[in-house]
């Protein structure tokens, strides 16, 4: 039997979709923390991220079933990957412009990154850092500048000041205010999503 839907509820998931920002991703690269990967999933949500890129190789993807605070896995879509290299040209093929979290002589400050280009960003395992297949093909980098003795973030933490810079730019040049998905899109969305 269909699920029932309110029409307040529908006009709650239209005006969501409106604001999906399609050319704006995350690259989640062998995080395997849960936790920290619902708290990532949650920071794509509240700012208007339409999807993420799952690139899985030597650490499986978290099962977040059983995670209460795992309901923002529904909202954001997640395409599956192997091979570096294949995901890294499909995404460039995209218009992407890729960057990677960092700390080398070259790496620029968040602040200084233009956020209303294309853009993906590859979030490293909490513990190794950017895979090197992924390392080699993306050499460009992005830091968060801290004050403090610890030189880096919580990835989940990390991830949502990142999406804040660049939701603070997008929404300055007004890119939440038309859909950034087609009209035909924008209906096949919300027919996936008033099911959900």
């Amino acid at each position: 039997m269909p699920r029932q839907i309110t029409e307040e509820r529908k006009k709650r998931i239209d005006a969501v979709l409106s604001r999906r920002q399609r050319d704006l991703t995350l690259i989640m690269d062998n995080i395997w923390d849960p936790h920290n990967v619902s708290a990532v999933l949650r920071s794509c949500d509240a700012f208007g991220v339409a999807g993420v890129h799952l690139y899985y190789t030597d650490s499986q993807w978290p099962d977040l079933a059983q995670k209460s605070s795992a309901s923002a896995k529904k909202w954001i879509e997640r395409t599956e990957h192997v091979d570096a290299a294949e995901m890294v040209a499909e995404l460039k093929g995209q218009g992407m412009r890729i960057l990677r979290t960092g700390f080398s002589d070259t790496a620029r400050p968040v602040m200084d990154i233009d956020f209303t280009r294309p853009t993906a960003v590859i979030l490293s395992n909490e513990h190794r850092g950017t895979s090197p297949d992924l390392a080699r093909l993306v050499p460009d980098e992005v830091y968060i500048p801290m004050q403090g003795m610890v030189q880096s973030f919580n990835v989940s933490v990390a991830a949502a000041i990142i999406l804040y810079q660049a939701f603070t730019q997008r929404n300055a040049a007004g890119m939440y205010d038309q859909p950034s998905f087609s009209r035909e899109e924008l209906e096949s969305l919300k027919t996936q999503w008033y099911s959900r």
